[in-house]
């Protein structure tokens, strides 16, 4: 069943190990990593350049362990005495980070949390899903279809969708529908650490691949190549199955809740995924049956937050939160979810990380409005958008002119760390601001 998979040992022995935990964070990864080597015995230092009001919640996680702090800076002696660095995936280039240079040139060992948590794992048990857009939606349909039809897979789901399985590790023979950012990818199958401690899972799927994250990754060329990795061969699967999707989404009919033909495609390809999956480790199960059994669970299937998530309907007009859209095709995928552009109230922008906004921008003159916050506003105003300070203003004016039908569509097609910490806040704070309308209304 897994015959192509071996086995590494990851950690190893952590008694008395000096590790360094780079990037606290506030996301639960490197909280989570903190308590692990703890557990193992490791004299953990977590580190990281934001001070200890900022990471309040996460020290209060943290309280009653034993671990040393050094915040609002790393410092150098740190990563030369380090045995091992857990490495948060998005510290910002990597390759030439001085302090983690120092570790490599000292000779410590450096991992992420992601590469802790798969552990020693049988990649026939690991689902690799990555890709420009529709990754984390194809995962969590993934997900949900295998723990709907194959209970007995104990399927869990981690990656960058949030959540690690350090924190609640799954039983050993659990199925891992892993969503693998670029980062993750660059220090998880590409060349972040060393190459014996390199995964790569069974199943590995890559759903698009369009320009993003130039700003961290410098070239399209290394963007690209981080994502391809997911798909080489690798100390814990010799030969991983890459999965694309079809250029041809016709097939039986699944019946789904979330809109658009693009979250279609997504169930399409995560019917084949979840049957590949079950095809590597349990191959006499799999039929015609099985099939039909993966479409029709996704019809239960009700999307995930801040991706075209439905938050009612205001006056007479539907609203979708869709924060977690970070590129122009997440953009305009969203848009064309919908049956009339004309009647679609778009926000955009937020952080630039390099992306051409031109497909965003030329969506203005088809659209009932296109109104820009963020970073990238002057970008989208020059194209003729509305410029506004940030989000509130956006959604009052908005409100002023939508009329009973239209649609008001949060989907920035931009990163968020301009006015947010994540685009998890940014999508809270969108509905903050449709409620508040919501209450003036009613009262």
């Amino acid at each position: 069943m897994d015959s192509d998979i071996e086995r590494n040992e990851i950690p190893g022995d952590l008694q008395g190990c000096r590790a360094v935990v780079m990037g606290v964070g506030r996301f639960g990864g490197g909280v989570a990593a903190v308590r692990h080597l703890a557990d193992l015995g490791a004299r953990v230092i977590a580190t990281d350049v934001a001070d200890a009001e900022t990471l309040r919640s996460s020290l209060t996680e943290l309280e009653g362990i034993e671990v040393e702090y050094h915040l609002g800076g790393h410092r150098r002696e740190d990563f030369e005495q380090a045995d091992l660095v857990i490495v948060n995936p998005a510290v910002p280039r990597p390759w030439s980070n001085p302090y983690l240079q120092a570790a490599r040139d000292a000779g410590a060992r450096l991992l992420t949390e992601i590469r802790l948590a798969i552990g020693d794992r049988p990649a026939g048990h690991l689902i690799g899903i990555t890709g420009t857009a529709g990754k984390s939606t194809t995962a969590a349909m993934v997900h949900h279809a295998l723990t709907a039809v194959r209970p007995d897979l104990d399927a869990r789901l981690s990656g960058n969708i949030g959540g690690s399985l350090l924190d609640d590790p799954p039983p050993a023979d659990a199925s891992i529908v892993l969503e693998l950012s670029s980062f993750m990818l660059h220090w998880l199958a590409g060349d972040g650490g060393r190459p014996e401690d390199r995964a790569t899972p069974g199943i590995a799927a890559i759903t698009n691949l369009a320009p993003n994250h130039l700003d961290w990754h410098e070239t399209l060329e290394h963007y690209e190549a981080c994502k391809s990795a997911i798909a080489e061969p690798s100390p814990v699967c010799n030969g991983p199955r890459l999965l694309k999707p079809p250029d041809q989404v016709d097939g039986p009919p699944i019946p789904l809740s979330v809109p658009g033909a693009h979250n279609l495609g997504n169930a399409r390809f995560a019917v084949r995924i979840a049957l590949e999956h079950v095809r590597l480790r349990d191959p006499a199960s799999v039929d015609d049956d099985l099939a039909g059994a993966f479409r029709a669970s996704l019809s239960s299937f009700k999307g995930l937050p801040h991706r075209l998530e439905s938050l009612g309907d205001t006056a007479g007009t539907r609203v979708f939160n869709d924060s977690k859209s970070t590129t122009p095709e997440a953009t305009l995928l969203a848009v064309g979810a919908f049956e009339d552009p004309a009647r679609i109230h778009l926000i955009a922008g937020g952080y630039d990380k390099g992306a051409d906004l031109g497909p965003i921008a030329e969506l203005a003159s088809r659209l009932a409005g296109l109104h820009a916050i963020g970073q990238t506003g002057p970008v989208l105003a020059a194209a003729g958008a509305v410029p506004h300070e940030d989000l509130d203003s956006a959604v009052d004016a908005i409100f002023a002119r939508a009329r009973p039908g239209d649609v008001i569509l949060l989907s920035p097609g931009c990163a968020s760390w301009d006015q947010f910490s994540n685009y998890e806040e940014r999508g809270r704070a969108f509905g903050a601001a449709i409620d508040r309308h919501r209450r003036d209304r009613e009262g």
